[in-house]
């Protein structure tokens, strides 16, 4: 007898029917790990987004917690044009007077014209730096540096040579009517970064002014090459004290400032240095901004909405509820900062909901009046975290979270655990549903096998019987 190919054939009934259903009952404990592992997957995310804010109200914390956050200073110039002045972290709030007599400046060098794109001569240039006195020239402390001359070199050549031996000086090549010029100038301004060129002319004669040692320079005045500027340190006076500097930028003179000489004055230049309050004011926002921002996605993560009668993603979420009990705790709790002791103190106090608003007049006036007591607010190290500056004990909170093994940590690496196993388990049921239609198939095609056979025995039968009665 044929085998039975599609099924139910055999039978009548409707297998695969039957056999969909059937593994449908099997797949059925798929549709709630599906829903949980939907869910898992937004609570780990919301706690990225919480981790990414609670990192943020650290660094803001972080700006206020330390002296550098609160030594911002300003600096301005009344005559910016001759002397312009940055203030860096530390400076001083102080006023001075200044007068630039000199400025610094770079030696410079030019050669006698030649013939465009003519070859020099052969032989080795050797530049040192150091410092003139007239005519004579004391070497400095760097090794002299030796650039080789081929007799098809021009002075396109030469100068590129000299750009890539890293010797101290920039080379350039100036054409005019006259033909070409060998320009040098020294890298840095400065007495002592002078320099000397010597020649080792392959003609014989290094102190002429052909062949290569017309671009040696070496004081005698007697090669093709002349000095064009000498080099000189800047002179300055600040408060009436004389100094002298190699640069036309002062970055350690003044602790704090950055002075950039531009221009000889003839009369003095008042130097105003106070404390930045703008960028103070600034940090201290940021602060209020970053907790608000944290406060906001804890409370709608955790609420219950009455109206729509739907829970937040976290709410009844033991960690997150903790969290944001712990830090409006904290913003009520006080320092051992002495004249302040409370962010209220300052103009900063919760609003119902545990936002944080910053009253700008009561801020100011603490910033202006009493800077001393809103700097140790923040900033004072009490030997307990729970006394400690309000910079510093919200620091180290964020960082206690974010650890390796702080509670944000750990509770994001259980619910990545729990999806884990979640997506295990759905692959389990899938599996059990594979092997069970495979199974169910299997017998309902055995089963539709036999009743085919049963029903062709069974017409055999009737035909047999028709035949016998015929034949009666």
């Amino acid at each position: 007898m044929a085998t039975i190919s599609s099924p139910g054939i055999g039978s009548g009934l409707d297998v695969s029917s039957i056999v969909s259903q059937l593994v449908a009952l099997e797949k059925a404990p798929l549709a709630p790990l599906q829903t949980q592992a939907s869910s898992l997957k937004t609570k780990l995310s919301l706690y990225g987004t919480i981790k990414s804010q609670v990192s943020a109200l650290g660094d803001a914390a972080a700006k206020l917690a330390g002296t550098s956050g609160w030594n911002t200073a300003s600096a301005t110039s009344s005559n910016s044009a001759a002397i312009s002045v940055k203030a860096s972290a530390g400076a001083t709030p102080t006023t001075l007077s200044m007068q630039v007599q000199q400025l610094a400046r770079s030696q410079t060098t030019t050669s006698t014209s030649v013939a465009t794109d003519a070859t020099i001569g052969s032989g080795t240039l050797s530049i040192q730096l150091g410092q003139w006195s007239g005519s004579s020239f004391a070497a400095g402390s760097a090794d002299a540096v030796d650039i080789t001359v081929a007799d098809t070199d021009t002075l396109t050549d030469i100068a590129a040579k000299i750009n890539n031996a890293g010797a101290g000086v920039n080379a350039t090549v100036l054409k005019d009517a006259n033909g070409e010029r060998l320009l040098l100038n020294a890298k840095d301004t400065g007495l002592a970064n002078g320099f000397r060129i010597t020649a080792s002319d392959d003609d014989g004669n290094d102190a002429d002014a052909s062949g290569l040692s017309r671009l040696a320079f070496d004081g005698s005045g007697t090669t093709g090459t002349i000095q064009t500027q000498s080099a000189q340190n800047a002179l300055a006076t600040i408060n009436g004290a004389s100094i002298e500097t190699a640069s036309n930028q002062l970055s350690d003179t003044v602790p704090g400032l950055t002075l950039q000489l531009s221009q000889v004055t003839t009369s003095p230049v008042s130097i105003n240095v106070v404390i930045d309050n703008d960028t103070i004011r600034s940090n201290v926002q940021a602060f209020v901004t970053a907790y608000n921002a944290l406060n906001t996605t804890l409370a709608n993560a955790t609420k219950y909405d009455e109206a729509t009668q739907t829970a937040g993603t976290l709410q009844g979420d033991s960690t997150a509820v903790g969290l944001q009990n712990a830090l409006r705790s904290m913003m009520r709790s006080y320092t051992d900062g002495g004249s302040y002791t409370r962010l209220a103190d300052i103009g900063i106090s919760l609003q119902t909901g545990g936002t944080m608003t910053l009253d700008s007049t009561k801020f100011d006036k603490a910033l202006t009046s009493n800077f001393d007591g809103l700097k140790n607010l923040f900033t004072v190290n009490s030997g307990s975290t729970t006394s400690d500056g309000f910079g510093r004990k919200i620091k180290t909170f964020a960082q206690g979270l974010l650890d390796s093994e702080g509670t944000l940590t750990n509770r994001s690496d259980a619910l990545q655990k729990a999806i884990t196993r979640n997506s295990d388990e759905q692959t389990k049921v899938t599996d059990r549903a594979t092997r069970a239609e495979a199974r169910f198939l299997a017998q309902y095609n055995a089963m539709d096998a036999a009743v085919a056979k049963f029903n062709g025995l069974s017409s055999f039968v009737s035909q047999q019987i028709t035949l016998w009665n015929k034949s009666s």
